[in-house]
């Protein structure tokens, strides 16, 4: 079984620059997924043990995430009931994916995370092929999307990193051929995941309260500032970044640096 998190000191250095990884990470989750690859990285530099670094992540990024959501609520407003399963689905995925980092030894997620950063990066990389892969395969009609949800809800509850691209994915299939209408459905169904892999992380107690603090004071206006500006900024330079910095980590963890 996971340990909980240590009391660690959050010195004000480390503090301000927690709150500005969460901006960047809150920001990239709105546009594209995988703030995690920034934020994940910054947790563990900070000097904190993997399996907290995950729980404080995820509860770090939650604000972002319902602010991402709010910054596309025109797009949602006629959607929720139609979502109503959707979440439900994802919320149950989400908090059994939490509930196995926590109930299983925390080697196994430091086993495990290196592959998933390097899975989230690759996924990250070839984002635009499988956006073109979807729309030349896409179902027509209406199809049950919950099934989708849950399982990329297991995923987001256990890492979380990637999890945006892998909704992306099976939204565009399943739900909307709208880009906009989906990534709409991404953030409302990434910030119900998070918030409720938070709460089993802190019923767990595997967060670092302050550290989590940090992120979400920079992912709260990350998450909206990115959500606004989504249909402006260049995706791929967001991209971009997100591989350069998936790629470094996966080499920080592989390495055990």
């Amino acid at each position: 079984m996971a340990r909980p998190a240590p009391d660690l000191i959050v010195e004000p250095v480390t503090f301000l620059l927690l709150a500005v990884a969460g901006f960047a990470g809150g920001a990239i989750n709105a546009a594209v997924g995988s703030g995690t690859l920034i934020t994940y990285p910054a947790l563990l530099a900070a000097g904190i043990p993997p399996v907290a670094a995950n729980g404080t992540n995820t509860t770090g990024l939650s604000p972002g995430s319902f602010a991402s959501a709010w910054a596309y609520r025109e797009e949602l407003a006629d959607r929720m009931r139609r979502l109503a399963l959707p979440i439900a689905a994802t919320i149950v995925g989400a908090a059994a994916g939490a509930s196995l980092v926590v109930a299983l030894p925390s080697r196994v997620f430091t086993a495990v995370v290196p592959w998933l950063v390097g899975l989230a990066t690759v996924l990250v990389a070839v984002q635009p092929l499988l956006r073109r892969a979807v729309r030349s395969h896409r179902v027509r009609g209406r199809h049950a999307v919950w099934p989708w949800t849950g399982l990329v809800g297991i995923y987001g509850g256990y890492f979380g990193a990637a999890q945006g691209v892998m909704l992306m994915a099976a939204l565009g299939l399943v739900y909307d051929t709208d880009p906009q209408r989906s990534n709409a459905a991404k953030n409302i169904l990434a910030a119900c995941a998070n918030v409720t892999a938070a709460v089993v992380f802190a019923m767990s107690g595997a967060v670092v309260w302050l550290a989590a603090l940090a992120l979400a004071v920079g992912s709260l206006p990350g998450g909206y500032v990115g959500g606004r500006l989504a249909r402006r900024l260049p995706a791929s330079v967001l991209r971009g970044l997100v591989v350069l910095i998936g790629i470094g980590a996966t080499l920080y963890l592989v390495l055990g640096a």
